[in-house]
């Protein structure tokens, strides 16, 4: 899952810089990456599994996600509003392609999602 996460996040860095703001900015893309996806889905993780109420394991990468790169890649208005709003559609569909194609419920779970085998 992490994995789909990088390459999704990638994805939407690349649809919203230029191709050569985009190959400019590689090393920063990897910090990004490093800090977004990475952490974030360790944060989600580990506050399940300590038991962490959902609004501090959801929001805490989300502030990340939303702030972080807008910021360390010094996005103008229009390619900000374009970053957040494939951000914040990109997380929810990763989440529901999982739970529906691998029956991966955990990181959803407040939205019952069925397994694509048990919906049959």
């Amino acid at each position: 899952m992490m994995l789909a996460s990088i390459f999704v996040f990638v994805a939407v860095l690349r649809i919203t810089l230029s191709k050569s703001q985009f190959s400019k900015s590689v090393n920063k893309i990897v910090f990004l990456c490093i800090i977004v996806a990475v952490f974030g889905m360790l944060c989600g993780k580990f506050g399940v599994n300590l038991g962490l109420p959902w609004w501090i394991y959801y929001t805490i990468p989300l502030v990340i996600t939303v702030l972080l790169p807008p910021y360390v890649l010094k996005l103008d208005t229009r390619r900000t509003l374009v970053y957040l709003a494939l951000s914040l559609v990109s997380a929810p569909i990763i989440h529901l392609g999982f739970s529906f194609l691998l029956g991966w419920n955990e990181y959803m779970p407040f939205w019952n999602v069925p397994y694509w085998k048990t919906a049959l």
